[in-house]
């Protein structure tokens, strides 16, 4: 069973950068596409940022430009670098294999920007 550990969330001011980490307890999420996926009260989960295997990425058009996805293979870790952080910006912040066979979803980590 694959384990999915994120932290780095925190409450921070508008215009302020947070780094999100997700350790993923298997190696065999090495060689899929990990995604960073944000969820707030009410509304459905949605993917902010993907990176596949070999380290090409995509984003949602609202956090293109502020937010870097990367990943550390060799520490089965992926991040996201979020800048400029905007009060909409605010949710839980997820990491999971994107697309069919994701995995059981971690605990989140909590982003609250403060206007």
């Amino acid at each position: 069973q694959v384990q999915l550990v994120e932290s780095g969330g925190g409450l921070v001011h508008a215009g302020e950068s947070l780094r999100l980490s997700c350790v993923v307890s298997n190696a065999i999420a090495r060689f899929r596409t990990m995604g960073w996926y944000r969820q707030v009260p009410g509304k459905q989960r949605e993917l902010v940022a993907q990176i596949t295997s070999g380290g090409g990425t995509n984003y949602i058009n609202s956090v293109k430009g502020r937010f870097t996805i990367s990943r550390d293979n060799s520490k089965i870790t992926v991040y996201l670098q979020m800048n400029s952080l905007q009060p909409e910006d605010t949710a839980v912040y997820y990491c999971n294999a994107v697309g069919a066979g994701s995995f059981s979803w971690g605990q989140g980590t909590q982003v609250t920007v403060s206007s």
